[in-house]
């Protein structure tokens, strides 16, 4: 798997995950539901839009790699 198949693989179980909560937080929707989502699901949030902007950058570097030894 690539840089940019595992970006993509990353971002689309995370856009599942968040899907999965909303429907979940329609049915639960009290205090320990809050501490979840801010404890557990926003830190998952953050730290894929860091990983898939580090994986961005891999890529690019990976192709100039790639260029240079042509």
């Amino acid at each position: 798997m690539g840089v940019h198949e595992g970006r993509g693989a990353l971002a689309r179980s995370v856009k599942e995950l968040m899907l999965r909560w909303a429907e979940t937080k329609g049915e639960w929707h009290d205090s320990v539901a809050a501490k979840f989502e801010e404890q557990y699901l926003h830190p998952v949030e953050r730290e894929m839009r860091t990983a898939t902007g580090a994986m961005d950058i891999m890529a690019q570097m990976l192709q100039q790699v790639k260029n240079d030894c042509r």
